[in-house]
């Protein structure tokens, strides 16, 4: 019952946002267009509820030669790929806004584990064991305002289902003001490698 009113909830806040926010939209894509070669948005398989594939839609804030299906925090020398504005952008976290259109879509919720790379096989299965594959993935959740980047899988994994366990109104408003908390304090982000690998080892993942 609470995940029709969890979607009614998400539509209504991500409508009222997408028509709010749409000047600052046009804004950071004259920045982006200015600052580097490219498009203005960046789009990436991600993994969204009950194991299905979308298309994530971010504000591109890496160079275009940067490796595909990688983690920036997996890169070994990640400064070398962000661009300028991309550092300001994902230090504030403006360059998630365009999953606002996720959101409105039905592809994602403002509140949910946030979803895996397709490739990323270990942490998928790991979110199994939890049936965190079963909610809608989110901008933001528990393991985000726990340590996000910094987390090695198995407690992220955890973490999620600590959100699927406690899913309801209380759980995502905590949520919600955890990640303002989160963002201000620039906490858990890692441009790096970190020695805990998210993706699984195989030659596709370097294609």
């Amino acid at each position: 019952m609470y995940l029709k009113i969890k979607r009614l909830i998400d539509f209504s806040l991500s409508f009222l946002a997408m028509i709010l926010l749409w000047p600052f939209f046009l804004l950071i894509a004259i920045i982006i267009k200015i600052d580097s070669k490219g498009p203005v948005f960046f789009n990436q398989k991600r993994v969204g509820i009950n194991k299905q594939h979308f298309y994530i839609l971010k504000f591109r804030t890496m160079r275009t030669d940067t490796p595909k299906d990688m983690p920036t925090h997996i890169l070994q020398d990640p400064d070398a790929f962000i661009t300028k504005s991309g550092k300001f952008l994902r230090k504030t976290s403006l360059d998630e806004l365009p999953q606002i259109i996720n959101i409105l879509k039905g592809e994602m919720s403002i509140i949910g584990p946030r979803p895996a790379l397709w490739n990323q096989y270990d942490l998928i299965a790991e979110r199994d064991k939890y049936g965190a594959n079963d909610v809608p993935t989110g901008l933001t959740g528990w393991a985000q305002i726990n340590g996000r980047d910094e987390l090695p899988i198995k407690l992220k994994s955890k973490l999620d289902g600590d959100y699927v366990e406690n899913i309801g109104l209380k759980m995502d408003v905590k949520c919600f003001f955890g990640t303002i908390k989160s963002v201000l304090k620039n906490d858990g982000v890692v441009e790096g490698g970190t020695g805990d690998s998210e993706i699984a080892t195989s030659k596709e993942n370097y294609k």
